[in-house]
This record gives C-alpha cells, sequence and structure tokens, in this order.
C-alpha cells in the first residue's frame, strides 16, 4: 500500500450481510484507446454493482507518469516476489484453518497422542515461517503439514462414510 497512489474512490453498497468470506466480489479494469480507466465492481449473489471511469493524468503530472512508470519497470521482480509470498502465506493460513478446525472436532477421537504432537509441531513450525519472508520455505512447510494430516483426514473421510451408511442395506444405498 505504501507504495501505491490512489487515483479514485468508489464504494460498493448494499451488500446484503453474509457469512465471512462468503460475498464473492468480481472487480474489473478496463482501458479504452483514449487512456480512460473504467473500474467495475458486482457482487455475484445480489448482484449489487458500482463503478467509476478515471480520466489519464488524473491528479498527476506528466513527470509523475514517467517516474511511476519508470519505477514499475524498476520494481517488478521485488513485486513479483512480494505476490507470491502473499499467495504462499494465504494458502498457509487456509490449510491452518482448516487442520485446527478438524482437530477440534476429531482430534481427539481418531489421532494418538504422538500423532496428534507430530501434527501440533509441524503447526507450530509453520506458523514460525509465516511470520518470516521466506516463500519457498512456507511452500514447503504446507506440504509436510499436509502430509502429516494426510492419514487422520483419511480417518475423517472414513468415519464419515461409516456413519452415513450406518444401519442402511445395500439396496438402500442402490436406490
Amino acid at each position: 500500500i505504501s507504495d501505491c497512489r490512489s487515483l479514485a474512490r468508489f464504494e460498493l453498497r448494499g451488500i446484503p450481510p453474509m457469512v465471512a468470506g462468503a460475498a464473492k466480489i468480481r472487480v474489473t479494469f478496463q482501458v479504452d484507446a483514449d487512456g480512460l480507466l473504467s473500474v467495475a465492481a458486482r457482487e455475484l449473489a445480489s448482484g449489487v454493482e458500482a463503478s467509476i471511469q478515471v480520466k489519464p493524468s488524473y491528479g498527476l503530472t506528466d513527470g509523475e507518469i514517467a517516474r511511476m512508470l519508470q519505477d514499475s519497470f524498476k520494481n517488478a521482480g521485488d513485486d513479483k516476489v512480494a505476490r507470491v509470498l502473499r499467495e504462499q502465506q494465504v494458502d498457509a493460513q487456509r490449510l491452518l484453518e482448516a487442520v485446527e478446525a478438524a482437530l477440534l472436532v476429531d482430534g481427539e477421537r481418531l489421532l494418538e497422542a504422538d500423532e496428534r504432537l507430530a501434527i501440533d509441531a509441524q503447526i507450530e513450525q509453520l506458523r514460525d515461517l509465516m511470520a518470516g519472508s521466506d516463500g519457498l520455505a512456507i511452500e514447503q512447510q504446507t506440504k509436510r503439514l499436509t502430509q502429516v494430516t494426510d492419514a487422520f483426514a483419511a480417518r475423517r473421510l472414513d468415519a464419515t462414510v461409516k456413519a452415513a451408511l450406518a444401519g442402511r442395506s445395500l439396496d438402500e444405498i442402490e436406490e
């Protein structure tokens, strides 16, 4: 954010209340031949939308535009590394949330004490790496946590299938 410059603002109002993460918003950017930037946002479930048009060099001098373009080329590599790091952090966070939710529900029932300790150790290591800036290490640790939890996930699936089929005959299942 510190490297960004605001060109314009608009608000997408009227989105009905939803569970966190449920709103899906499609944002489109379009630049025409005259350099006019159009930005539109639409919440997909409700259809609520808003848009704005930003004129070329909105609030910028020609020198500022030239400098910004030069800076963007100069910083492209760093920007890519930062984006990859953030993607790894988001993927790791999603995995942590899923594993921790599964542990709360089925951890005591489906895991031996040593298995739980191994998973907890991998979780802690991933949390520590997420605080840093090594995207590759985060990615590798995310894979390790996935591998350590694979057997647990399989047991959870088996237990769910058994519970769904309990007390039903083969004829009932085929129908």
